[in-house]
Formats: C-alpha cells, structure tokens, sequence
C-alpha cells in the first residue's frame, strides 16, 4: 500500500524531516532534483526549448525558482522566461532564499506573462501548491488562465499538482492549471489519488526529498496496488479439495430477477471458492440453476409477487453468507435481511437491496464481519445525506460509517473506497467507465465472498483483493471488448487474465 497524505499531513512530514536535521532547502532542492529528471528524461534535449518557470510567492514557488536555477545553469535552453506573480517582498523563508541564488546567477525575472513568451515549449507550473481550501481567485486566477491560453506550443509541467488544485476531497472546486505532466514528491496527495482531481494531473511521477518513510506510517490513507494481492494468488497446495476454499451461501434473486442472483453466485465460484450455493424465490431456481451448472442451488418459500419471504434459513458449514442482489424490498424480505443481519455468525458481504433494508434502522455489526457495498445512491440512504454531500466527501462519509458501525465498507464508484472500522481507508485504483452497466456489483459482491471464503484471517486484504481484481478485469475487458460492449458477466472472463496480470 502506498500512503496518500493530506495537505496537514505533509506539512507534518515536512517538519518532522527538518527536525531530523535535513534543512528545508535541501527538500527544495531535491524536489527541484526530481522535477529536472522529469525534464529531462521527457524533454531531451532542454538546451532546445523555450521554457517558462511560474512561480508563486510559497514553497510551491520556492521549487520553480530552484528549478529555473538549474535549467539556466546547468542547461542554458534557448531562452528562460521566469515569472514570479508576486511581490518578491512577500516571499519568506526557503522561498526567498531561493530567489537571491536565482539572482546570483544573473537570471532575470518577470512578473507578468508577456505576448514575446507565447513560443515557448515546456511551461513548468510552480504557482500554487496543495493548500488550497476553495476556488483561487484574483492575480492567481488571472495567471492560472493566462497558462491555459498564452502557450499554444508548450507542454505544461505541474510542481507537485496542477495550479487551482489542493483540495484535500478530491473534488475540483474552481478553474485549475491544464497540465500534461505533474511530478510530486515524497507521497501522494489526496488529489492524485482520488476523482476526478487525478485526471488533471496528466502523467504523474513520485520523487523521494529526504523524509524517512517512517515518517508517513501512521497515515490512515492509502493506495492499493498489485504487489499488496500477490500473497493471496501462490500456488495452493498439493492436497486442496473444494472444502479447503471456503463454502458461501448466496441469497438473492426474486421472480424477474434472476440475472443478479446467478451472476453473483458464479463470481463467489471463479473468485477461488471450493462451493457456491444461491438460494432463492422457488419459482427463480431453474433459471439460475441453468446460469452455471457448478452451482448449488436452495429453494426458499417466496410471497405471492415472486420475493423472497422472511424464513429460516440453516446455514450449517457455510463460511460466508451474501446478500442482496435482486431481492426487492417486500416487507417481508426486508425483515429476513434485518434478520440475518443481527444474527448470522459467519461474514457477510450485504449490497443492493439488502442495503436498502438496513438503511433507516440503527443496525450495527458488532463482533460480527460485514461488508457493506453501497453506490452513492446506497450510501445516500444509509446515512441519510444527499448524493451531492456523498460525493463531496466520499472519504470523510466512507470513514465515518466504517467507524460507527463497525464495518468495513466498500462506497463504489470511480476509484472506490474501502473504509475499516479502524479509520483507514484504502483506495482503489482499478476501473473503468466499461463498469458502467448493470450488474457489476452483482459481481464484486460475488468476489468478495469468494476471497472471504479463502482467506478467512485476512478478511481485509481479501476484501481488497477482490474490488482492485474486479476494477483490473473491467480495464482489461474494456480494451478487448470496447467500453460500449462491455457487459457485467464479461468481468468474470477476463478476471484470470487480472489474476495473471498481478505478477506481469
């Protein structure tokens, strides 16, 4: 996992670092340091452009003043235009020091963009940093679109993020900087990591500075990758049998709505579990029964309309129960959720319609493992907030509920959020707008019981696996198959080539 840090936590990093004696100049000039190597492996030969530096008066300016120091020092382009939007005056600190050396070297600045710089080639963007809480205005703004216009030629360099960007929501709150690359450094922000700020960023690289990564491993956000779900993909032994893998119970489905049940119960199957079985509506079992002949299948007593009645339901060596997709909301079936959902001693991964009939209630999971798989709409109902304040705040909203109510919670979308009752949170990086037809949860919440079933001590990871597996196998098929073709039992076809993908 790699650690995410807000606009609080890096200024903490920061000054952690420097009280181990690095001086925040020599941050200044590694940060300086990574963004040449950016320059240079992507730009080859500099000497040949036209290049602009804009600085800010902050640390975010301090970087592109240590930057154009190097380009007119070590690389004397065809011309060096750097402009410091702001009163040299209010620069402090590292920042100012920054700017003697720059005029030591006998570089000129300017503090506006000029008609004569509109041929340049590279425009390095150094004019605001992460802290921003609203939408910049005056001077700033003024330079921020003077950047999106006054440089037809150029490729625009971000300094740790895109201009007009810092907001620690991931949301685009105001007019930001159009760049093509972003170098940050020493971790990443919430802005590239979450949408839709991180498609601003254009090609993104990471620079280690000097902090100790020590120093971020407390932090509570992180990004999922590959490496984190190899452990789970090994080799299984030489004497597994279908009862070493875990056995999930899959309830769902109701008349007219036997697609969810089916493909929810044959995603438990190609996840790695040793047995699935569905039960469901009477008159829906042959119909799901037809879907996947691997699976097992359970008759339940339904109401006149084809849903589920509330009943027991044994659930004798089953390892993993889900429930939810195409269940309908009849008051009968949703007591049978509200049920199940106090009593059921296994893990349970609850999406869909199960959602809907916890939401409204003062449920909790206790000592009990739940995982939760809203959507926005979802989410809006459990915690009764409007979709817009959902999605304004999905890491504080995800958080908050994990925490409450003891859950580890899935909150769907682009770039999903796993939430832990502990208060972290993991990112996923995986999807694809492919993902955007019916019956995709259906399957993540297949292949979440699935893992859950096999790695019943890891409950976490498994979880994880299964979201970054689901995302990966709708990259890969959107390639194949094209974003409009793409259909939701297509993920469980292309989910062996994710697993391989994991070790590529």
């Amino acid at each position: 996992m790699k650690p995410v840090l807000t606009a609080e936590e890096m200024r903490a990093v920061d000054a952690a670092t420097m009280e181990l004696g690095i001086p925040g100049i020599v941050l200044m000039e590694n940060a300086a340091h990574r963004v040449m190597e950016v320059l240079e492996r992507r730009f080859s030969p500099l000497n040949e452009h036209r290049i602009v530096v804009i600085c800010g008066k902050g640390n975010n300016g301090g970087d592109g003043l240590a930057i154009a120091r190097q380009l007119f020092t070590r690389f004397q382009p065809k011309s060096l235009d750097v402009v410091l939007a702001a009163d040299p005056a209010e620069l402090r600190g590292d920042a100012a020091a920054n700017l003697a050396m720059l005029r030591a070297c006998g570089c000129a600045l300017s503090h506006e963009i000029t008609a004569a710089m509109a041929t340049a080639s590279l425009v390095v963007d150094a004019l605001l940093g992460t802290g921003l809480n609203g939408p910049v205005r005056g001077k700033a703004l003024d330079v921020i679109r003077q950047m999106n216009t006054a440089f037809p030629l150029a490729k625009v360099v971000a300094v740790d993020v895109p201009s007009g960007i810092g907001s620690d929501s991931g949301q685009l709150v105001g007019e930001s900087v159009r760049a093509d690359f972003t170098v940050t450094f020493t971790a990443w922000k919430v802005a590239h990591a979450l949408s839709p700020a991180c498609y601003a960023m254009g090609q993104t690289a990471l620079g280690a500075i000097g902090s100790p990564a020590r120093l971020m491993q407390s932090c509570l956000l992180q990004v999922t990758g590959r490496e984190d779900f190899r452990p789970l993909f090994l080799p299984r032994p030489k004497d597994s049998n279908k009862g070493t893998f875990g056995h999930v119970l899959v309830i769902a489905g109701s008349r007219g709505r036997t697609g969810a049940a089916a493909m929810c119960g044959a995603a438990v199957l190609r996840a790695g579990a040793g047995l699935a079985t569905v039960a469901t509506a009477e008159s829906a079992l042959a119909q799901v029964a037809l879907y996947a002949p691997e699976l097992m299948t359970d008759a339940l007593h339904e109401t006149l309309t084809g849903a589920i009645a509330d009943q027991d339901i044994p659930l004798g060596k089953k390892s993993v129960l889900a429930i939810g997709p195409g269940l309908g909301t009849e008051a009968p079936t949703v007591d049978l959720v509200r049920r199940m959902f106090r009593e059921c001693e296994v893990p349970m991964v609850v999406d869909a319609d199960a959602l809907n009939a916890l939401a409204g209630t003062d449920w909790h999971a206790g000592k009990h493992i739940r995982v939760l798989t809203p959507h926005p709409g979802e989410m809006s109902r459990l915690t009764v907030k409007s979709i817009a304040e959902v999605q304004a705040d999905r890491i504080r909203c995800a958080s908050t509920l994990a925490r409450e109510r003891s859950v580890v919670l899935l909150l769907k979308g682009d770039r999903t959020l796993i939430a832990l009752p502990d208060g972290r949170v993991w990112i996923n990086p995986t999807g694809s707008p492919a993902m955007a037809t019916g019956g995709t949860g259906d399957v993540l919440t297949g292949l979440i019981a699935g893992m859950l079933a096999q790695f019943p001590s890891q409950p976490e990871l498994a979880v994880a696996a299964a979201a970054y597996l689901h995302g990966r196998a709708g990259e890969l098929g959107a390639v194949k198959l094209t974003e409009q073709s793409f259909l939701a039992a297509d993920l469980l076809t292309f989910l062996p080539n994710a697993i391989h993908d994991l070790y590529d």
